[in-house]
């Protein structure tokens, strides 16, 4: 199936009230960053907020905590304990767990860095009733769970991370994709992203949404960071997993399309994308 118009008029968001409040909008829990890469929680919860969700908690190593607390005074700051390496730190994954409680959406994995602290992390998310979005390091470390959770998670891996998750070759995922993210989308139980162009929104029921992109300026650092913002901001919102991942997509396609107007084809930055986000969601 095209994801279009139509698509999303048959996946809608929660509307906008006007008597929403912060509350009413959503809490989310952004899990990014690293000593090294400290601005990708920046993308991320940005994108977020963006999205409209109503509360926002960071949770990232603690080198890069107060930094972040300052970039965004809209976010409470939490600093996990580090390794020597700048990632999280095994001690992280009990430090974590209160955060975990009373949130409505949880997206991990933006500029987290690799290491065997991921693992014991992506295994308490998925002991959460929160809505869950996974990215990056958090993919990797992914085993296939035994049962379903009650709310699908997302999954954005790119191919190399799709590769690792179902142990083949990354030129297997480039052959077929969509088979690929079938094999993903079954194995995890999970809602998957292959992401492209054309990026494949993939169900486990076998169900295939394709957007052509068109956008090219989007192929930027971080600009992933910023999709994993917007789903996690739309299901802080309360928005269907499903539902989440297509306006998501098109979203992010849809800003990349505005910016390559104002700037240029090429050359627009990450951190702008966010931006064009809240006129580009339904009223």
């Amino acid at each position: 199936m095209k994801l279009d118009a139509t698509a999303l008029e048959a996946h809608p968001l929660p509307p906008i009230r006007n008597d929403d409040d912060k509350d009413s909008k959503g809490s989310i829990l952004v899990i990014a960053g690293s000593r090294q890469v400290p601005g990708a929680a920046v993308l991320s919860a940005t994108a977020a907020m963006r999205a409209g969700a109503g509360k926002l908690r960071i949770a990232t190593v603690e080198s890069a905590s107060l930094q972040l607390g300052l970039h965004l005074p809209e976010a409470m700051v939490v600093g996990l304990p580090e390794d020597n390496d700048g990632g999280f730190a095994d001690a992280a994954v009990e430090a974590l767990a209160q955060q975990l409680e009373e949130t409505d959406a949880i997206v991990a994995g933006p500029g987290v860095r690799p290491n065997a602290a991921c693992g014991a992390i992506a295994e308490a998310l998925l002991k959460t009733c929160s809505s869950l979005a996974l990215d990056v390091a958090f993919l990797k470390a992914l085993n296939p769970p035994t049962a379903a959770r009650e709310i699908a998670p997302v999954l954005l891996p790119d191919s190399d991370e799709l590769a690792s998750m179902l142990d083949c070759e990354e030129q297997e995922i480039e052959r077929d994709p969509v088979g690929c993210g079938l094999r993903a989308a079954e194995a995890y139980r999970s809602i998957v992203l292959v992401k492209g162009p054309p990026s494949h929104v993939v169900c486990p029921d076998g169900k295939v949404w394709t957007h052509g992109g068109g956008a090219p300026g989007l192929g930027v650092s971080g600009s992933g960071d910023v999709l994993a913002g917007i789903v996690g901001g739309l299901l802080a919102r309360g928005a269907e997993p499903l539902n989440a991942l297509l306006w998501a997509v098109w979203l992010h396609q849809e800003a990349g399309a505005a910016l390559s107007k104002k700037v240029g084809p090429l050359g627009f930055l990450a951190r702008q994308i966010a931006d064009e986000i809240p006129a580009l969601l339904p009223r």
